[in-house]
């Protein structure tokens, strides 16, 4: 590996499918860095790209690359990811980091063995929705957290071949559940369904609990001929839901204004209050990702999802399928270092 020297970083690219080819146009235009390399045993179908596409992945590591996206099946991220650990790599690793709890952990001990920046491209961290609702959260605009909701569904994507919906789509919400309410997942009970004909589930529905008592349903899916990605968080003054297809986030309020009619006075609950749907900057993302992974290669501080954390996830995507294969309810310890609240006692 070659160390920055008033340059560009040497960038390199380790798959061209659909995400691949996102990655590939984001570093074809980053500030800062140069693409000089694509590792892909079929080639580059379009065309269109300047970098080489090179056949072994031998040929790409000779470029002599600062760090490499990873971004092939995720089968493969092991194997790929061991390989540029071993050459002092650094790498950006597409979600989820692996298929099993025993392959991410090689991975993350071969990184930090070397002391090599590497992170987990879970990309809704970037997402403006997502982030500005998690500033507004940690503001308390929203009180106690009692509920996050999210709903991912839509067609089924043919390009998915190794791992189902829990490891392809779930891994997205569970993340981002942690990540936004700063809580860590105690418990999971899932249901798990397959329609489509191929050996992995392409249905499930989740409810678990984090470690401030805050409770949780995913409810995911390639089934459906709609296109949803919601996140619709309810605490004690109201609730956030956030549009992630359109990075639109709005606020609903519990009522704040009292009422003569004794019926409602009588009932405790919540009335509807005022509605503001925010303005918020949106940029790409997928490009932010990646101006982040840049900045830490480069030595400076930088938010990235860091492989422990890509760990954890995909530690909890295993628990939601032993719960559906079983029918049973997992628990499990929240990680010591987690930035996470105690259980609440019982």
């Amino acid at each position: 590996m070659s160390a920055r020297q008033g340059g560009k970083l040497r960038a390199g690219l380790i798959g061209l499918g659909a995400m691949g080819r996102n990655h590939a146009r984001v570093l074809s235009g980053l500030d800062g860095v140069e693409l000089v390399g694509i590792h892909d045993p079929i080639g580059d179908q379009s065309g269109l790209l300047r970098a080489p596409v090179l056949p072994d992945l031998s040929e790409l590591l000779a470029l002599g690359i600062d760090y490499a996206v990873i971004a092939c099946p995720t089968a493969l991220h092991e194997q790929v990811g061991l390989e540029l650990a071993a050459h002092g790599v650094p790498a950006l690793i597409e979600k989820p980091l692996a298929q099993s709890v025993e392959a991410a952990t090689r991975l993350v001990e071969a990184f930090e063995s070397r002391g090599l920046v590497a992170g987990v491209g879970h990309i809704e961290r970037y997402n403006p929705a997502l982030q500005n609702l998690r500033t507004r959260l940690e503001a308390g605009e929203l009180g106690e957290v009692y509920q996050v909701v999210t709903r991912r569904q839509g067609p089924f994507p043919h390009r998915i071949a190794d791992v189902g919906v829990v490891m392809d789509l779930a891994t997205h919400d569970i993340d981002l559940t942690s990540w936004v309410t700063g809580q860590e997942y105690v418990s999971v009970s899932a249901r798990t369904v397959s329609r489509s004909g191929r050996l992995h589930e392409d249905m499930v529905a989740v409810v678990g609990q984090l470690s401030g008592g805050t409770m949780v349903n995913h409810l995911v899916n390639w089934l459906s001929p709609l296109k949803e990605r919601s996140t619709v968080i309810t605490g004690d003054k109201g609730c956030f839901v956030a549009d992630t297809l359109t990075a639109d986030l709005t606020f609903y309020a519990n009522g704040a204004i009292d009422t003569e009619w004794e019926a409602l006075r009588a009932f405790r609950g919540v009335a509807e209050g005022d509605m503001i749907r925010y303005a918020i900057p949106k940029r790409e993302p997928l490009l932010v990702e990646h101006e982040r992974f840049r900045d830490a290669v480069e030595g400076k501080e930088s938010d990235i999802v860091t492989l422990r954390q890509g760990l954890r996830t995909v530690e909890v995507a295993g628990m939601v399928l032993r719960s559906a294969s079983d029918g049973s309810t997992v628990t499990f310890e929240a990680p010591q270092d987690a930035p996470a609240k105690d259980v609440p006692a019982r």
